[in-house]
């Protein structure tokens, strides 16, 4: 008899802290790091609370470093994709995965968010079964306007389960905005996340920003 023993919250969170981040992050793309602490929390609850990790397909858009697929591959997930357009962040996502021997778990495509198609004929290397759940943390939208919901709209075209953050002040648009799209979003969770200072342009060692953690699900039927 095999018993499976599920990882607990802290030791996810401790074996997250060991990936590594963005060498020079891109202000346009927004490129801030999901810190283990967060990224931990949330996965173990998209795991423990709604079951929507172990034995999935995940697909983690916008990947950078890639700590959400590589804690989705740590917790069971039966196959990630992580998909960023840039370049330097996906050598990066390589290099993680090969620390963390999960490389067999996980494709990493390089294609705008926008125009990416989840079937294997179109990424050489990535498993054509359908996505079972989305994890993302989108950019906010500063510097690109309303880049936030297009990878939320890319993502609930391609899973019928989807969890992202965004920033509080936008829940109300953003509920209004997916109930018209026939889908039901919640609100798992409020944070606050802590950004360091890494531009010129940041004045202090930290910004507080709320977030919502938020679970979006499409009936499949």
């Amino acid at each position: 008899i095999i018993v499976f023993v599920r990882m607990k919250l802290k030791q996810l969170e401790s074996t997250l802290q060991d990936v590594q981040g963005f060498e020079h992050p891109s202000v346009k793309l927004e490129q801030y790091p999901t810190s283990a602490h967060m990224a931990a929390h949330m996965l173990y609850t998209i795991d423990t609370v709604y079951d929507d990790i172990e034995g999935k397909c995940v697909l983690d858009l916008g990947c950078g470093p890639c700590i959400l697929g590589i804690g989705a591959a740590i917790l069971g997930a039966d196959h990630v994709v992580g998909v960023d357009v840039d370049t330097a962040a996906l050598e990066i996502a390589r290099s993680n995965c090969d620390d963390y021997d999960v490389t067999d778990s996980i494709d990493l495509v390089q294609c705008d968010v926008s125009q990416f198609q989840c079937r294997g004929g179109d990424h050489p290397g990535v498993s054509s079964r359908l996505v079972d759940t989305v994890i993302m943390n989108p950019p906010f939208g500063t510097k690109i306007q309303g880049i936030d919901m297009v990878f939320l709209e890319k993502a609930l075209n391609i899973a019928p389960v989807v969890y992202s953050l965004h920033k509080t002040s936008t829940r109300d648009f953003i509920l209004k905005k997916v109930n018209e799209w026939g889908v039901q979003g919640e609100v798992v969770a409020e944070l606050r996340w802590a950004i360091p200072m890494m531009h010129k342009f940041h004045k202090k060692k930290t910004l507080d920003i709320e977030v919502d953690f938020l679970r979006f699900s499409r009936s499949t039927t």
